[in-house]
């Protein structure tokens, strides 16, 4: 199956899944904490894994589950262990084969099912109560070699509210040696009662040398290049987007099309509102609007004296500096910002037209610079 239609529910378009993935980088605090927990004997049942979306969250489950496995509880041996020091296991391990194959008996991975009634075949929107208790008949099982079974839940704020009643009954009276890591994007959006019977792993936004080595690792061509690693904002899963849709050209697009704003560049405005408008363009309209968001959102940053220090196009220092040079200007372009937000969910939910829904945004914003330049 082709990238823009991934088989797998839980991995990015243009990426290898995350349990494909070797290393988990620039996320050495939570690793360091479950490892903690781990080799005081403290390990719990429950582990919230949260943060921004792709900065590893899904990752770190996999690598867990791995190490987990491959190191069962020593029970009754005579000489404690030494304490580890890394979630790594050798590649050539039997338990990372059949990981990668998803025929480890003592793993269970709960996502969003196909389904299978729709025609054509497509992913459910949510999780159900009937995947959740698919549980049971893993859990009927008995731990292969009386090691440990691990459940990865990707992502937990995808459950609807029965297949969320259904896990937490789990997480009350989980059974003997499991291990249930929840990947959650929006974790507010959990049961309060299942937040609180998890140990939150929060992992952070990358840097840019973590960045770049993330997606060399993934093999993403132009990897260093530093408009994708400005846009991406230390998200390896927003940077493969970018890259895949040609996220850092629609960019410098549109800081040229508003470099002389209040006199805006309408003619690259209605071909860049054109491109979007086609049938085949819904992802690249998508894109846009984010990014229109996203120079919205810096013009605001600069005016309040957080000017950006790396730049992703060639002209937007200037622009960032002209339109907005003080504090009455950054409380205008995020009020902004707000609107055109807001306009935009609308239009998308509306099927406006995409051409000029685009036109009207990049309009609006040519509209305030004049009001500032008044």
């Amino acid at each position: 199956m082709s990238d823009e239609a991934p088989a797998e529910p839980d991995r990015a378009p243009g990426a290898p899944h995350p349990r494909h993935t070797p290393r988990l980088i620039g996320q050495d605090g939570a690793q360091a904490n479950f490892l903690d927990a781990f080799n005081s004997g403290r390990l719990h049942h429950g582990w919230l894994i949260t943060g921004p979306r792709g900065v590893g969250k899904a990752t770190l489950a996999w690598a867990i589950a791995r190490f987990l496995i491959a190191n069962p509880p020593d029970e009754g041996a005579m000489f404690a262990s030494e304490p580890a020091t890394s979630l790594e296991i050798d590649p050539a391990h039997p338990v990372a084969h059949r990981i990668d194959a998803l025929s480890e008996p003592g793993l269970f991975l709960l996502r969003r099912a196909w389904d299978d009634k729709a025609r054509p075949a497509r992913l459910r929107a949510q999780i159900t109560v009937d995947e959740v208790r698919k549980l049971r008949n893993f859990f009927a099982l008995s731990a292969p070699g009386g090691g440990r079974r691990v459940v990865i839940i990707d992502a937990a704020d995808e459950m609807n509210a029965n297949a969320a009643n259904a896990l937490l009954k789990l997480l009350e009276e989980p059974p003997e040696n499991a291990v249930l890591l929840l990947v959650a994007h929006q974790p507010m959006r959990l049961l309060p009662t299942i937040r609180s019977r998890c140990r939150e792993l929060r992992l952070t936004s990358l840097g840019a040398d973590d960045l770049a080595a993330a997606l060399a690792q993934a093999g993403i061509e132009g990897a260093n290049d530093p408009a994708l690693l400005v846009l991406a904002d230390g998200s390896v899963g927003e940077a493969l987007r970018l890259a895949a849709l040609g996220g850092p050209e629609i960019y410098a697009r549109l800081v040229a099309i508003l470099s002389g704003a209040p006199r805006y560049d309408r003619t690259g405005a209605l071909a860049l509102a054109n491109e979007v408008a086609a049938k085949a363009a819904a992802e690249k309209l998508h894109l846009t609007l984010r990014l229109i968001q996203t120079l919205l959102a810096r013009l605001a940053r600069s005016g309040a004296g957080m000017a950006p220090t790396d730049f992703a196009a060639p002209d937007e220092a200037a622009l960032l500096a002209r339109l907005a040079p003080h504090p009455r200007a950054a409380r205008r372009w995020a009020a902004l910002e707000q609107q055109l937000s807001a306009r935009a969910a609308h239009g998308v939910a509306v099927n406006l037209d995409p051409g000029a829904l685009i036109l009207d945004m990049i309009f609006r914003i040519n509209e305030t610079a004049a009001e500032l330049a008044a």
